[in-house]
C-alpha cells in the first residue's frame, strides 16, 4: 500500500501533559485513565489531519515511585506504591499500552530521599509569620525529580529526522529544552510544529518552530482570538 500525505510523529511530554489536561478539559477530576487516554489519543490525531499518515505517539513519562516513607512532621507512612496517583498513573499506561500505534517511553524518578518545605510556608518562616512548630503534614512535600525524559525526547526527534522517518513532528510540550533538537530536526527539513496546549510560550521560541497550534479544548479566557495560529473547537 503506498502511503499519500505528510508522515506525522506526535511526542509528548507526560507530566507536562497531566498538568494542562486538569486545567483545560472539564470535569477532569472525575475522569478515569480510560477517559484521559482516549482523548489524548483524540488530541494527537487531530495533528494528523485529513490526507496525512500516522507514524506514531511517543507519550514520555516516569514510572511512580514505590518507597514507603515517613512524614517527619506527623512521623506517618507514607506509601508511594498506593496513593491514588500512582494507581491512576499505572492504569493510565496501561490504556495508553492498549492504544495503536503509541509508544510509551518511560524514565525514572530520582529520590532525593530529602523533605521541602511548601514555597508559600518558606516564605512565611523567612518573614517570622510562623515557626517550624506551626507546619502541618500537609504544609511539606518529598522531593523527587523525572530523570531521562528530556534526553529520550530529544534523542528520538534527531532519530526521526536524520533517518528521514516523519515529514512532520509535533510536540506537546511547554519546555524551552527542545529548542536545540528542534532547530536540528529543522536542518533537516523536518516541519516542527509546538503544541503547549494552549499555554504562553516566550516570544524567542518562535523562531526555532515551524508553527504554534494545540488542538485541546481551549480555555475560557488568556488566548489571543487574532492568533492565526490557533484553532477554535
Amino acid at each position: 500500500m503506498i502511503m499519500s500525505g505528510l508522515k506525522v510523529a506526535i511526542l509528548i511530554d507526560g507530566g507536562f501533559f497531566i498538568k494542562r489536561y486538569y486545567k483545560l478539559y472539564s470535569n477532569s477530576n472525575k475522569h478515569s485513565p480510560a477517559d484521559v487516554a482516549k482523548n489524548l489519543y483524540t488530541m494527537a490525531h487531530r495533528h494528523v489531519g485529513t490526507g496525512n499518515y500516522l507514524y506514531r505517539i511517543f507519550y514520555y513519562d516516569c514510572l511512580p515511585l514505590g518507597k514507603r516513607v515517613h512524614n517527619p512532621i506527623t512521623n506517618k507512612v507514607l506509601d508511594f506504591a498506593t496513593t491514588a496517583q500512582s494507581n491512576f498513573r499505572n492504569a493510565f499506561f496501561e490504556e495508553l499500552k492498549k492504544k495503536r500505534k503509541v509508544a510509551l517511553r518511560l524514565g525514572y524518578l530520582k529520590d532525593s530521599g530529602n523533605w521541602i518545605i511548601r514555597p508559600k510556608y518558606t516564605s512565611d518562616l523567612i518573614k517570622g509569620k510562623i515557626t517550624l512548630k506551626d507546619l502541618k503534614e500537609g504544609d511539606i512535600t518529598y522531593e523527587m525529580k523525572q530523570k531521562g525524559i528530556d534526553i529520550k525526547i530529544g534523542v528520538d526527534i534527531a532519530s526521526l529526522a536524520l533517518k528521514k522517518f516523519v515529514d512532520k513532528i509535533i510536540l506537546v510540550s511547554g519546555d524551552s529544552d527542545f529548542v536545540p533538537a528542534a532547530k536540528l530536526a529543522r536542518r533537516e527539513g523536518i516541519d516542527f510544529v509546538l503544541d503547549p496546549m494552549w499555554n504562553p510560550i516566550d516570544d524567542s521560541l518562535f523562531e526555532h518552530i515551524d508553527g504554534l497550534h494545540s488542538t485541546c479544548p481551549r480555555p475560557k479566557s488568556g488566548i489571543n482570538n487574532n492568533d492565526p495560529n490557533t484553532i477554535t473547537l
